[in-house]
């Protein structure tokens, strides 16, 4: 979301977009059970990891309105201490939609209000005050087209409701703050490890699995390009709850059994993440099928990529190598004493936030 336009809209900050160079950066990502944010100052041609956040999300069972947002944000914001007003914002995939469409080629202006009114065409579903941006491909950008037909073009759309925009960039501004832009979750960890691991991301076929609070999404990357984005309707809650009901503990206690002792309950854990296993199992099998390619290996983001056990148990159920991934290799480390010591432990949960940073680069 670009605040000098009249219309507001998703701007989303794929490889390669341009942005003017800035001296601070902050990136806020709202998830549903904790708001992650980052404070990032340039360091010569780099950057420096100065301040990160984590805290409770004001409720995390419907949306906040945008007086108790702003105050949340205020507060996030105390805790970072940047000099800089602006500030990305990153919505969840509950609150979002990303998909990879083919549509005629026109400008990214025209594509947005043909999207607009055309929705049951091209992304299959009504959404109805809605509002998209869209991303062109141009590896896949057809240069001509062919004998009567119209040139067209694939892209990566994304959308949310009009109304949470708003409300998103009210809520900003009662903290005090400018609204640079709004991106999406899904997006965040394919940003950064384009910066992490970029050998990786330019050369082999990869997935990166993003464990959240309510879902997990999957990216599949094949030779520096995004192919394939989805998301599963199974996150760090529904293990959690799975795993209290299995006990007969409260929902506390089983969090931290989870992260902390999981081999003490590997017989009820075992099917929790089995059901997430097959869903990105499933991902994995259909881009395969469709490009012909196979996935080398899975990076594991997100709260569940702390425990060992989980990515052990996904490796079984995936069949392809899993393992975790260090979002701030790529950033100079220059946080206060307090964060240093914790900051390795934290790093994958930092992953999304620290992936719409590096699109404001």
């Amino acid at each position: 979301m670009n605040t000098a336009q009249k219309e507001s809209k998703i701007r989303l900050p794929f490889l390669g977009n341009k942005t003017p160079k800035r001296d601070q950066i902050v990136a806020i990502d709202l998830g549903s059970r904790t708001t992650k944010a980052v404070f990032l100052q340039r360091n010569g041609e780099g950057f420096s990891l100065v301040r990160y956040a984590i805290q409770d999300a004001p409720i995390y069972d419907k949306a906040p309105s945008a007086d108790l947002l702003g105050e949340h944000l205020r507060a996030i914001m105390q805790q970072l201490e940047p000099k800089t007003k602006l500030v990305t914002l990153v919505i969840g995939m509950s609150d979002s939609i990303l998909r990879n469409v083919e549509v005629p080629l026109m400008p990214p202006s025209e594509m947005r209000l043909m999207l607009k009114f055309n929705t049951k065409t091209y992304l299959q579903q009504e959404l109805p005050d809605h509002v998209f941006d869209c991303f062109l491909l141009p590896s896949r950008q057809a240069g001509k087209a062919e004998t009567g037909k119209a040139a067209k073009s694939n892209v990566w759309v994304g959308g949310a409701k009009n109304q949470y925009v708003n409300d998103l960039q009210r809520a900003t501004r009662a903290a005090g703050l400018i609204p640079d832009q709004i991106t999406l979750s899904a997006l965040g960890p394919v940003n950064a490890f384009e910066k992490a691991r970029p050998e990786s991301f330019e050369r082999e076929v990869v997935a990166l699995v993003d464990i959240g609070f309510k879902n997990t999404t999957i990216n599949i990357l094949a030779n520096g390009e995004l192919v394939l984005s989805r998301v599963v309707a199974i996150g760090g809650d529904k293990i959690t709850t799975g795993l209290s009901e299995a006990l007969g503990i409260s929902y506390g206690e089983a969090e931290g059994i989870k992260v902390g002792m999981p081999t003490e309950v590997e017989a009820n854990l075992q099917p929790l993440l089995a059901a997430l296993g097959r869903e990105l199992r499933a991902s994995m099998d259909f881009f395969e099928h469709q490009h012909e390619k196979t996935v080398s290996e899975v990076f594991v983001s997100g709260g569940g990529a702390r425990s060992d056990f989980m990515i052990q148990t996904l490796q079984s159920e995936l069949m392809v190598a899993c393992s975790n991934w260090n979002p701030i290799s790529f950033l100079t480390i220059a946080l206060p004493p307090q964060q240093m010591g914790e900051v390795e432990q934290i790093a994958p949960q930092l992953a999304v936030a620290l992936g719409a940073a590096a699109s404001s680069f």
